[in-house]
């Protein structure tokens, strides 16, 4: 019986290589990852300042690749100081959960929503075109995330019709 056993999980586990190796060997050698240019970055950087502006409101505003690391950073002239990070951390969580940032109650009493880093809260939105992520942009310093994320969106608003004609 324990040869019988043996013959089984020596066989299952062949097969599991076997297909492990097949499934390897069809994977490509690399990967075509689509990224902002710095112009289409600075472009969304700078339609959110000027959304905030319009509505009253000098914000800082980071734009960040889908790795979340930032390619722009703007802070308006009497942007609050500490509005800088934020934004970066409002970018980088929605870059990192490809959602926007304030979308994320569900993490509420997790070890991620105190995370260093992380801003579980509104105004970081997806940059997003013609079925792919390209990174997010977050924004802070206006009185309320809702605000934020109305800039930011705004923002995004600026570049998304060349993203779907794949023009950038």
């Amino acid at each position: 019986m324990f040869k019988n056993i043996f013959g089984i999980a020596v066989t299952s586990l062949f097969l599991a290589s076997a297909s492990l190796n097949s499934q390897a060997e069809d994977a490509p050698l690399s990967v075509s990852v689509k990224r902002l240019s710095l112009e289409s970055a600075q472009r969304v950087a700078q339609a959110t300042i000027d959304e905030c502006r319009k509505q009253g409101y000098q914000v800082s505003v980071t734009v960040v690749d889908r790795n979340g690391i930032p390619q722009v950073t703007l802070r308006d002239t009497l942007g609050p100081p500490v509005s800088v990070s934020i934004s970066k951390d409002k970018a980088y969580t929605s870059a990192n959960f490809f959602a926007p940032s304030g979308g994320l109650d569900r993490l509420k009493g997790s070890p991620l929503y105190n995370r260093d880093g992380l801003a579980m809260m509104a105004g970081g939105v997806l940059i997003e075109g013609g079925g792919q992520v390209y990174g997010a942009v977050g924004v802070s310093g206006a009185p309320g995330g809702e605000i934020d994320e109305s800039c930011a969106k705004a923002g995004v608003a600026a570049i998304v019709e060349d993203l779907e004609m794949g023009d950038l």
